[in-house]
């Protein structure tokens, strides 16, 4: 059991609910942080018990900022935690939370669950995540459950959508002309994307263009192994075909 896990069980009078194997996760990606000026920004606070175990986690010079859709909510402040009350899945009302924030270090999605409240969050607030920070997007079960919008195969989940997001780590390797500006500009951020059961946590670090290095001695006399070019069969099959076809017309 991590520092995480225990703190959860012992600090907080207030109800949270967590799966079970997400301590190791958090712990992981968040360890770095401890004893820092780090700010954390969590959607989906409900009770204010993630609140509280943040806040013992990450130490007296933490910033917790927290999003809810319930105005109850508000009365959860307290020294080091601020929050906000909006709706997640509102472009406005998270722009407008842009600007209230001056910056965010982890960026913790454990708010309604549904895809398009999943995406619109991901779409406004990745880049306002710090150059070094993390985007954690929980409870990614959700996108198989109808009731949530998900379904297995369903196009529309932000399972689905942050699969595409693999695609554009690896944009380097593209065609110029065949990336867009958000593409580019992902892959120019973003350092690695882990996923575990229910979890997406994104790293995100400035990069330039891959290159390739050397190291050692070529030897010119090392012994090639010529691979069978299945272009030439290929060919050689599509001609048998034709000829094959040609003979039949002629009977």
């Amino acid at each position: 059991m991590n520092d995480l896990e225990k703190l959860f069980y012992r600090s907080s009078d207030r109800w949270s609910t967590k799966w079970e194997h997400y301590f190791e996760i958090y712990d992981r990606h968040f360890s770095k942080y401890r004893s820092t000026d780090v700010h954390i920004l969590e959607f989906g606070i409900y009770q204010g018990g993630s609140l509280q175990v943040w806040k013992n986690y990450f130490g007296d010079r933490c910033h917790i900022y927290g999003v809810d859709i319930n105005p109850a909510c508000k009365n959860l402040e307290e020294d080091q935690v601020k929050i906000f009350i909006g709706d997640q899945q509102d472009r406005n009302f998270l722009q407008s939370l842009k600007k209230e924030i001056p910056r965010v270090d982890i960026l913790i999605d454990d708010g309604g669950h549904k895809m398009e409240q999943q995406i619109t969050t991901f779409e406004e607030m990745y880049a306002q995540i710090d150059e070094e920070g993390i985007y954690m997007c929980e409870d990614l079960h959700t996108s198989y459950w109808p009731r949530f919008g998900g379904g297995m195969n369903k196009p529309i989940t932000f399972i689905n959508y942050s699969k595409k997001l693999i695609d554009k780590l690896n944009s380097f390797h593209l065609d110029e002309g065949s990336t867009s500006a958000s593409t580019k500009e992902f892959c120019k951020t973003t350092h690695s994307l882990h996923f575990y059961d229910s979890i997406l946590v994104i790293e995100k670090r400035p990069r330039s263009k891959p290159k390739e290095v050397e190291a050692g001695t070529f030897n010119e006399k090392f012994p090639d192994h010529h691979i069978p070019d299945d272009s030439k069969k290929t060919f050689w099959t599509r001609v048998k075909k034709f000829i094959k076809r040609f003979l039949s017309y002629l009977d």
